[in-house]
């Protein structure tokens, strides 16, 4: 009953005009910036934290938020219909997105990444209501030991799934990891494999692979085709709505990737990345036998991924508003915003401020059924991107990647480090092998270390502190059963058929 009163309370301060309007302008910003590759959500909160000054406390977070749930769902167009990740976790839609793209179903790919990322939101906000204080605690059991642990999982999951041989997927992820080092140690301050290169000491930006790799190398592989097999998207788009067999397909997946990111999000160090490839892993485990195989078109792969980034992004306020622990980059500037305003943030704002707390929770819903209001009747629009023909995309897609990764530090650095990746990208693609899992052991390999160190320099350099804590030992031997069933003769070589080259 108290949930129920405090949620009245909430969508009684979120349905006030001032802040839907500010709902709304967070949601159209946040859509645009994941629309438009290189221009994340932290860039733009950072941009815009000025702006606050002049408003009060709960219309400010509620367009900040806006901002953040509003580019996790853009982030997917860009993916689906260019193969350009406008956000962290959505690479992972690339993989399927942009092969239904191909196909001409790019209108049941964003139907399906929209609708499940709208139910995942609702499904994240309400967690956020009923179980904010419970999920809290889960978190406050994860030490470094703990966060080390879990993203070694996260690694050997990204092994199963990507296409191809484990040989390459494990090159992948070392390649990955060592791109990862390129910064300035965390501990000493000391630059790390830099050569002397200034730009290098704050590392190599995730744009700047994402978009080389992805975006770029796949230009540079359709312009090396002969003008005959080059990539036509859409001579016939079958739809802009999924078929009621992709509706059959794709809502189990949603299920599980709701499931699965609410859990996730709550955890710091990238949930929302993290529960997107957890998903994906799953749903290759579960789903035997699919219609069109992973990695070609298959819609799980979208639907599912899609669904926990959204849960993710959702769920990762939690920490956030109860404890103050920013769990990301994002909830960090969110953290800011909220000193800016003159509130500390932790547990005492759910009851010193319960007007800012529920109000910015049913906004939470009120702006995810915008984004399915806005989006879903802009598809046609979006299809329309793919009817301009090559020779006239791809110089548009190159130049707005360029200028998207040049306002990323006003730097021609890194412009000239996006083009090596794009030969980087082109090679991978002749050498098949998938570039997912070298972006997330490039995230998660920095976060690795630091919690590595920490976890040592608490247990006096003693590494039995990760097998005797449980919590850490469970996810380790999780991992390594992960590595066994893998390499497992039936379970390789049908691993190997089901990855089997046309």
């Amino acid at each position: 009953m108290e949930l129920l009163n405090n949620l009245a309370l909430g969508f009684q301060v979120a349905m006030t005009l001032q802040n839907l309007l500010y709902a709304f302008g967070g949601a159209v910003l946040g859509t645009l910036i994941g629309v438009l590759p290189g221009l994340g959500p932290v860039a733009t909160i950072a941009m815009l934290l000025p702006s606050i000054y002049a408003l009060d406390a709960t219309p400010a977070l509620i367009m900040l938020a806006g901002i953040y749930y509003g580019a996790q769902y853009g982030g997917s167009t860009t993916a689906i219909l260019i193969n350009v990740p406008g956000e962290s976790s959505s690479v992972v839609t690339c993989i399927d997105g942009y092969q239904m793209a191909r196909q001409g179903r790019a209108g049941a790919a964003l139907s399906a990444a929209g609708l499940g990322s709208f139910f995942a939101g609702c499904v994240g906000t309400v967690i956020i209501a009923a179980f904010a204080p419970p999920l809290t605690e889960l978190a406050f059991k994860f030490g470094p030991a703990e966060y080390f642990s879990l993203m070694v999982m996260g690694l050997v999951g990204a092994v199963v799934l990507a296409s191809g041989s484990l040989i390459k997927a494990v090159s992948m992820i070392l390649l990955g990891l060592l791109l990862g080092q390129i910064n300035t140690d965390v501990i000493s301050g000391t630059p790390r494999f830099s050569f002397d290169v200034p730009e290098l000491t704050d590392g190599i930006g995730f744009v700047v692979i994402a978009m080389g790799v992805f975006g770029f190398g796949e230009i540079i592989a359709n312009l090396g085709m002969p003008a005959e097999h080059r990539e036509v998207f859409t001579k016939d788009v079958k739809g802009l709505w999924p078929t009621k067999l992709d509706f059959q397909e794709a809502w189990p997946s949603v299920l599980r990737g709701t499931a699965l990111g609410s859990v996730l999000g709550v955890l710091p160090g990238g949930g929302a990345l993290l529960a997107s490839f957890a998903s994906y892993t799953l749903e290759k485990k579960i789903v035997k036998n699919p219609r069109i195989p992973f990695g070609k078109g298959a819609i799980q792969g979208v639907a599912g991924p899609e669904a926990a980034n959204n849960a993710g992004a959702q769920t990762s306020f939690i920490p956030m508003l109860t404890l103050g622990i920013p769990p990301n980059a994002v909830m960090a500037l969110m953290v800011g915003a909220m000193t800016i305003k003159g509130i500390q943030p932790g547990p005492q704002v759910m009851t010193s401020n319960p007007e800012l707390f529920w109000g910015l929770i049913a906004s939470m819903w009120i702006g995810n059924l915008m984004l399915v209001v806005l989006n879903l009747p802009m598809i046609g629009i979006w299809i329309k991107l793919l009817t301009v023909p090559y020779r006239f995309l791809f110089p548009a897609i190159v130049t707005f990647c360029c200028i998207g990764t040049y306002s990323l530090s006003n730097s021609s650095f890194d412009v000239y480090m996006t083009a090596v990746f794009s030969l980087v990208g082109y090679i991978f693609y002749k050498l098949s092998c998938e570039p997912a899992p070298l972006l997330l052991g490039f995230i998660l390999g920095p976060m690795m270390e630091e919690n590595l160190r920490r976890a040592l320099l608490l247990a006096r350099g003693d590494w039995t502190t990760f097998m005797t804590r449980p919590l850490s030992a469970g996810l380790l031997i999780a991992a390594v059963l992960m590595v066994v069933v893998v390499m497992l003769p039936s379970i390789k070589n049908k691993r190997e058929v089901a990855f089997k080259e046309d």
